[in-house]
């Protein structure tokens, strides 16, 4: 009797503690606060569904806080599982000081090209520190019932996109683009970044300024500026205090025409806006001229290195790097594009339209997010305030690109 007593409370404690066992929770680290409800309500119970022992929290951070907040965390060993990581510079250094783990041999990783991963992995590709997620593209979206009223064409150059500027500006009745300068990376994203490619020629100009045979003086890099200086007048009334959120609330209200976008936000658009819209890629300098997107490797998903759960953790990383995974986000997220190697179909006809250009233009990056931002001055950060100053014409494009080459040079030795 006391024998089977015994059999009966090991085998109690044993079920009990494979119960305790079970209840992983993993929490995602995230700057992209906007697609929480899509988390909640469509990606994480697909993947509790197929894994029911493990628990999935999302819990996101201001875009503009994110990195400060995430190193703040990490630094005091309280971030998340799950890191969701920027591309290139950014999310080296962080696996540099040991806060992301070596994920190369996880099985997801097999369906991702090495283009893909490229912006998640060492300089020599020996280590791949986060899964790939997705890619956005830059653009333009625009109000098709505005356009309808006011007769516009969807320019193709320059001279026809600020012809359209001024015809919404002269009938008054919406803002010609809603973008404003408070937040500061709006002006460079969707701004320098956008329209930028077309200038120095996408990867061509690109590369090299990364290998030090152009430089940010040179005119293809200080004529986007130039462009940016004649988009103040376009911004409406307050565009220096307006922050993201306002100028989305702007636009989906239907008080401007345009937005200097990115796909990301096709989502919360559909959601907010009642009218008809379209996209149209940065218009080019001369009709006929190739055209250059930036196509960005965007977003991944990474794994805390002082994760205590990282077993279930590499579950869920692996389960990113299936077709199932990569059609619900591309879907549930549209203007998100799949990098993996899955054929996914995507429904939304906007993320449709941008993902269209890819076989119209040439792709290519932002220019600031590979090697050049490892030093101080931050290149990155220093476009964004440059752009600001492009806009309010508060500095001359010249000077600006005088000032950052400077700064670059100061720290990188091909540009020295």
């Amino acid at each position: 009797m006391t024998r089977k007593i015994l059999s009966l409370a090991l085998l109690g404690s044993t079920i009990l503690g494979g119960a305790a066992a079970a209840e992983v929770t993993l929490t995602i680290e995230s700057w992209r606060n906007d697609d929480l409800t899509l988390w909640q309500d469509t990606i994480i119970p697909a993947f509790e569904a197929a894994n029911p022992d493990i628990k999935v929290k999302f819990t996101p951070s201001a875009p503009a806080e994110y990195n400060a907040v995430l190193n703040s965390k990490l630094d005091a060993g309280s971030a998340g599982d799950l890191i969701t990581c920027r591309p290139f510079d950014a999310s080296l250094a962080l696996y540099d000081a040991g806060h992301l783990a070596d994920l190369s041999d996880l099985d997801g990783m097999s369906n991702f090209s090495s283009v893909a991963k490229s912006a998640w992995q060492t300089d020599d590709a020996a280590a791949s520190f986060c899964m790939p997620m997705a890619s956005v593209i830059h653009g333009f979206i625009y109000n098709k019932d505005a356009f309808a009223e006011l007769g516009l064409e969807i320019p193709e150059t320059e001279a026809e996109f600020f012809a359209a500027l001024e015809t919404i500006k002269e009938d008054g009745n919406y803002i010609p683009m809603a973008m404003g300068t408070n937040d500061q990376w709006e002006a460079a994203t969707m701004g320098y970044n956008n329209i930028g490619p077309n200038y120095w020629k996408g990867e061509e100009g690109r590369l090299a300024l990364i290998a030090g045979d152009q430089k940010l003086t040179d005119p293809q890099w200080v004529a986007p500026y130039e462009a940016l200086a004649k988009w103040g007048e376009y911004l409406g009334d307050g565009y220096e205090a307006q922050t993201y959120p306002d100028s989305q609330n702007i636009f989906t209200l239907g008080r401007a025409a345009i937005y200097p976008a990115g796909s990301w936000e096709i989502t919360g658009f559909n959601a907010q806006a009642d009218f008809a819209m379209g996209a149209f890629k940065p218009p080019v300098q001369a009709s006929g001229d190739t055209c250059y997107i930036s196509d960005h490797t965007d977003i991944a998903l990474g794994m805390n290195a002082a994760s205590p759960n990282a077993e279930a953790a590499k579950t869920f990383l692996n389960w990113m790097g299936t077709s199932e995974f990569a059609s619900i986000y591309a879907n549930a997220l549209p203007g998100f594009f799949s990098l993996s190697n899955h054929d996914v179909a995507m429904e939304d006809p906007l993320a449709q339209e941008f993902v269209s250009w890819r076989g119209e233009c040439e792709s290519t990056i932002r220019s600031t997010y590979q090697v050049l931002s490892r030093g101080t001055p931050n290149l990155e950060n220093e476009t964004w305030g440059a752009s600001v100053a492009a806009i309010k014409g508060s500095k001359s494009a010249t000077d600006l690109g005088m000032e950052l080459q400077d700064g670059l040079a100061s720290w990188y030795a091909p540009q020295k």
